[in-house]
This record gives C-alpha cells, structure tokens and sequence, in this order.
C-alpha cells in the first residue's frame, strides 16, 4: 500500500469498516511510514476528539488511538488463525473423504 492509498483509507479504519488483507496492509503501512501515522493520529484526533466533547467525557486521545491499533492487530491475528483453523478442518475432510472411498472400493 502506497501513502496515497493509505492515506484515503484512514476513514475506513476510523470507521472499522476494514477487515483481512485490507486491514493487514493499512496496518503494516501506518507502521513504517511516519507520515501516515501522523495523518491518522490527526484524523483520530479530530473526530475522536469532537465525540468525546460532545459527550463531555474525560479521555486520553493518544492511548486511545494506541488501543484501536492494538485491537486491530488483534482482529487480524484472530484471522490468521481462523484461517488455519478452517484449511486444518478442510484438509481433514479431504482425507476422511478418500479415506471412505478406498475402503469403499475394497
């Protein structure tokens, strides 16, 4: 993902709309460009900022903006392992699969 990309997709992770392959490079961008970071951090600021205020709750906006990152990184972990949860499944059918016609075909 390029810093343009990156940069139009910030909305969409504020707004959790983002999941899988998308999320997983909007993440790993964020982490090695300063710049975008720093665009998100402003952008999570703003409108994290204006609901917190109009709700007229105490809140600490960068730890804030670090626990949405860290819950993000959670998501995809939990991704990955469900994808390998469900190949394990389909991988074990399989075999059942041929395992039942060999012995059919006895």
């Amino acid at each position: 993902m390029n810093c343009k990309e990156a940069e139009k997709t910030i909305p969409s992770f504020l707004n959790d709309e983002l999941d899988g392959d998308d999320l997983a490079d909007f993440l790993e961008h964020i982490e090695e460009c300063p710049e975008c970071k720093e665009e998100l951090s402003i952008q999570f600021l703003v409108s994290e900022g204006l609901e917190q205020l109009e709700q007229g709750n105490n809140f600490n906006l960068q730890e804030a903006l670090v626990e949405t990152l860290d819950s993000a990184d959670d998501r995809i972990r939990i991704n990955r392992l469900l994808r390998r949860v469900l190949f394990g499944l389909e991988l074990a059918v399989a075999v059942a699969i041929v395992a039942a016609v060999v012995i059919v075909s006895m």
